[in-house]
């Protein structure tokens, strides 16, 4: 039975190194077009982009989806503002810098590394957990995260 599945919060909680609701980093781009329909745009990378990807835009939604051509076009990276996003089951959206490191804390992770960017937000990193996250005056506009990686570089797919 083909019934499409409520919309529910969960479909906005970030797992780290695993993908956000039911996008699963490894996933194919028939996968991802099965479960979200056609992009409003698609990227192509620039010839002098260190790798090769393509960024599927869904505007409306408040992602853009990130496959490289390394890894056979999977799903690698998500990068979201979704006023709905979550972290640890707990909403994340406009947050201040110091309530999602104490967050993060909460759940054994470290400190962080911040810098300021050009474009004037602060970008908070978690090396190892290959997430980034963006504030703009002290409240988190958006962030990035992908795979996990491991020391040897190798790409540790969930599985």
């Amino acid at each position: 039975m083909n019934t499409p599945q409520p919309r529910s919060t969960d479909e906005n909680e970030i797992v780290l190194g695993q993908g956000m609701g039911p996008l699963k980093f490894g996933a194919s781009m028939d996968e991802v077009r099965t479960l979200m329909g056609e992009p409003e745009e698609i990227e192509e990378s620039e010839d002098d982009d260190e790798f090769e990807h393509q960024a599927w835009n869904y505007l409306e939604e408040g992602y853009s989806l990130y496959f490289d051509r390394e890894d056979d076009y999977r799903l690698s990276c998500i990068e979201t503002d979704h006023p709905g996003m979550r972290l640890y089951g707990e909403p994340i959206h406009s947050k201040s810098l110091a309530a999602i490191q104490e967050l993060m804390r909460r759940h054994g992770h470290g400190q962080g590394e911040m810098e300021k960017v050009d474009t004037g937000e602060v970008r908070l990193s978690y090396e190892k957990e290959m997430i980034d996250l963006y504030f703009d005056e002290d409240e988190l506009q958006f962030i990035n995260f992908g795979v996990f990686i491991n020391d040897d570089l190798d790409v540790q797919w969930p599985g």
